[in-house]
């Protein structure tokens, strides 16, 4: 029998298969249900910033209309700390009623109040937290580097704020993600910019303390935007990933398999085991998946594992840990099939 136990983020679960934030895990009956089918781990649905940012100032708006300064000023405060309360209660029962990891999840862009949050996260009893920081740059005037010190920073803030492993959830769209990753996943990577240090006692010279992601979480899949040509209007596209979106994430856990010490998790364009499978030789750590349960129940998670136990003892193996990152550029006699070569035999016809 295949054993697909294995560690994220210094976490024991049962299977490398993780149900993703999103609607789903949004109460506890969903928790409930993706725990039951046989989930290696939970992540909640995200809390935004936004989210927190609208209620504070709704609350605070409606005292400042009536004329109460003071009281506006007081709710301005009462609104950051309500805000979460139904989140924390989510971790709080979500905790209590199953027997997996439970990852809560903010979704975030700024480098200040967050820490809190995250703390509130931490004493609730989040097994990890994932930090989705979905940053999309659109104004020209936005440096690229100035993006991705935005990253360094908050994840900097609240590492050296918590107690418990921090995942960060980033989307593909940088100049070097290679640079990024590494800088991100590692603790003797290039130092970020925006330097960050602490002085012992006695001591008057700052020492660069920098505190890498315990996984990083490839890839956010960024909102999708469509038009609707009769009414002209900008509509939603489709949240939901179709299986050929595995490649761009496949590709960069093949590459970054043993160059970043960070776990690697994969996400989108995973619906069946096959794609877990995939993954899994390309290098991931573990597999977070959520179209395929909104298309096909929660009982796809135990399909998916019935199909990556019944390739397993297919191929002889007992452990994953027997065949993860077999395909990886670092593992590979061919490193140059993972770059331009397969480019020039697709267009070139060249053998």
């Amino acid at each position: 029998m295949a054993d697909l136990a294995t560690t994220y983020m210094g976490l024991t679960l049962k299977n490398p298969l993780i149900v993703a934030s999103s609607s789903l895990t949004g109460n506890l009956e969903g928790v409930k249900q993706a725990a039951a089918s046989g989930a290696g781990a939970v992540v909640l649905k995200s809390l935004f910033e936004e989210q927190i940012a609208a209620e504070t100032a709704n609350l605070s708006q409606h005292a400042a209309d009536a004329g109460h300064t003071e009281a506006a000023e007081y709710l301005q405060g009462y609104g950051a700390a309500l805000g979460p309360e139904t989140y924390l209660q989510l971790i709080k029962d979500s905790v209590a009623a199953v027997d997996v990891p439970v990852i809560a999840s903010l979704n975030c862009f700024s480098r200040d109040s967050w820490v809190d949050y995250a703390r509130k996260i931490e004493s609730a009893g989040a097994a990890a937290l994932e930090l989705n920081i979905g940053l999309l740059p659109t104004r020209s005037g936005q440096q690229g580097r100035a993006i991705e010190e935005r990253y360094y920073q908050i994840l900097h803030q609240v590492k050296s704020a918590l107690k418990i492993p921090v995942a960060l959830k980033i989307g593909p769209y940088f100049s070097s993600l290679a640079e990024v990753a590494a800088t991100l996943g590692n603790d003797r990577a290039q130092a970020p910019t925006f330097t960050v240090g602490w002085c012992g006692p006695g001591e008057t010279t700052p020492k660069i303390v920098w505190r890498k992601a315990d996984a990083l979480v490839l890839f956010n899949r960024f909102y999708q935007l469509d038009i609707d040509i009769e009414k002209m209007e900008i509509v939603a596209g489709n949240p939901l990933s179709s299986p050929a979106e595995i490649t761009g994430a496949l590709r960069w856990m093949a590459l970054l398999h043993k160059r970043v010490a960070s776990d690697l998790a994969a996400t989108t364009g995973i619906h069946e085991g096959r794609d877990v499978i995939k993954q899994l030789l390309a290098g991931a750590t573990v597999t977070q998946v959520c179209s395929t349960l909104m298309k096909n129940g929660f009982a796809q998670i135990g399909r998916i594992l019935t199909d990556v136990e019944t390739w397993m003892e297919q191929k002889g193996f007992t452990r994953i840990d027997q065949f993860r990152g077999r395909l990886s550029q670092a593992n590979s006699s061919h490193p140059q099939d993972f770059e331009r070569l397969q480019y020039i035999k697709l267009f070139v016809g060249l053998e």
